[in-house]
């Protein structure tokens, strides 16, 4: 197999599984990204956390979303091919992220398909499931990527 940083479109399988490293977040972190994108109270004031729907201070979705892209990018599977995407479909966010907890990527290549268009493209639909260290879902959602075909 070739080194991941030089993967195609061409050499991805459907059921191929991928697992990224954890990441810890902290209650700074938390802060930094709820005060600047989702200054919602169960984002940004402790007390109003644990009077709120979560019953603690919990990271906001979209620095959650944001968190398992970089573990994904920085486990090195698409670096070399990515040509973005357009689009997330079904995403979900099923349980708190709370401060201290380290986060992981598991992805899954569920769909395939040459591009009839652009012949030096492909699509991969993947399946992603964000996972803290106790190995709970806590983010699900499916990625749509277009990856570079390797020419031959």
């Amino acid at each position: 197999m070739r080194d991941r940083a030089t993967r195609f479109f061409d050499d991805f399988e459907i059921g191929e599984r991928f697992v990224s490293r954890g990441v810890t977040v902290s209650e700074s972190q938390i802060l930094d990204f709820a005060l600047t994108y989702d200054p919602q109270p169960f984002h940004i004031d402790k007390q109003a956390a644990e009077d709120g729907p979560f019953a603690g201070l919990s990271a906001s979705g979209f620095q959650t979303l944001a968190l398992a892209f970089r573990a994904f990018y920085d486990a090195n599977i698409i670096n070399g091919c990515s040509l973005g995407s357009p689009g997330l479909d079904e995403l979900r966010w099923t349980k708190p992220v709370r401060p201290g907890d380290t986060l992981h990527v598991e992805a899954e290549v569920k769909q395939k398909r040459a591009s009839q268009s652009k012949p030096d493209r492909g699509v991969l639909h993947m399946a992603y499931e964000t996972k803290n260290q106790d190995g709970e879902v806590v983010m699900t959602f499916t990625a749509i990527h277009i990856f570079k075909r390797r020419s031959e």
